[in-house]
Formats: structure tokens, sequence, C-alpha cells
């Protein structure tokens, strides 16, 4: 067993408990807007648990690109489980427990949102910082470029700059048309960045 394989099943097991929350709370919305009881969904949960599922997706790509540079260490897992569970805990405020006692699930989206933003910004950061460090002190043979090597600097930079930016708008900015707009253009940034990663 290598030192990934230790690493990921710590924080493997945790990622898929995770995403099971989101697409839980998917699941449980589905069918609440099937029975009789009238319940308003909207565009701001569902557009915040399908970043949380694009966000764990990518930093699940990040582990695996960063397998040769981890080890083992019982620091390694601490700060691993300590990120891991800040995903865990964000994923699971996305969606309410009991969804038929929220009638409009936009106010459930404005108590929560600054644990869940808050989470994903610290979780980023911290994700960020510790590909640095390991960058650092472990550094790896580079691969062979990929079509897009020229524009890495521009494409990794700037999505993550305009992800972090976004998240931070989004602890501060209260009206709700405008905050859908940045989740959409925060899924759209991870999502475009993530795609490119792999042809840099």
């Amino acid at each position: 067993m290598s030192a990934f394989d230790l690493v990921f099943a710590v924080f493997g097991l945790l990622l898929g408990l995770a995403i099971a929350e989101v697409l839980g709370g998917f699941a449980r919305a589905l069918k609440l807007k099937r029975t009789a009881k009238p319940v308003r969904i909207g565009w701001l949960t569902p557009l915040l648990g399908l970043f949380v599922l694009l966000d764990l997706t990518s930093f699940w790509g990040s582990a695996y690109i960063m397998r040769d540079q981890m080890d083992a260490s019982y620091l390694t897992l601490v700060v691993v489980l300590a990120i891991v569970g800040v995903y865990h805990l964000a994923a699971s405020l996305i969606f309410p427990d009991e969804p038929e006692q929220w009638p409009d699930f936009d106010d459930w989206y404005d108590r929560q949102k600054q644990m869940v933003i808050g989470g994903l910004l610290l979780a980023n950061v911290a994700v960020t910082i510790g590909q640095g460090v390991l960058e650092e002190v472990r550094p790896v043979a580079d691969a062979p470029a990929g079509p897009l090597a020229p524009y890495a600097a521009p494409i990794l930079l700037g999505g993550l700059v305009g992800l972090l930016t976004l998240l931070v708008a989004l602890l501060r900015v209260r009206s709700r048309r405008a905050n859908m707009a940045m989740l959409i253009a925060a899924n759209l940034i991870l999502l475009g960045a993530s795609i490119a990663e792999d042809y840099i």
C-alpha cells in the first residue's frame, strides 16, 4: 500500500459521504416537489449544491495529481481530515434535513449561506496552500505539456482568483439575484478551469 493509498482511504470515504449528502438533498427536494405540500425550491440551493459537487470533484482530482508528493505522516492525515471535514460539513448544510418545514428553500439558503460559503472558501484556500507547500517540499518532474500549456498561468491563476473573489463576494452580497448570478459564474469558472487543467 502506497502512502497515497492510505491517505486516499481516509479522505475517499469522507468525500464520498459529502457527495452523498448533496445528492441526497437533491433527491429529497425532488421527492418533496411531487407531494401535495407546495414547496418552492428556487435556484440558489440547487446552484450551491452543484457548486459543491463540482468543487469536491475538483479536490478529488487535485489530490490524485498530488499523489506522488503525499506521505502518510500524521500531519498529512490531520490536514486532509480537516479539509475533507470542512467539505462534509458544508455539504451537510446545503439542503434542509426536513425540507417539508421549509416552504421556500431560498430562506434556507439565506440562513446557511455564510457557513457553507465560508467553509468552501476555507477549504479552497487550504488546498491551494497545501499544493504550494508540496510543490516546494516535494517537487515532481513536470508531465508532458498539453495543448493548453502556453495558457497555463492565465487559466489556473485566473480561475483561482476569480473563484476566490466570487466566494468572498457571496459572503457579503445579500441580493438573491446577485447571489444566483455569482453562483452561476462560480460553477462555470470551476467547471471550465478544471476541464482545461487536464489539457495543460
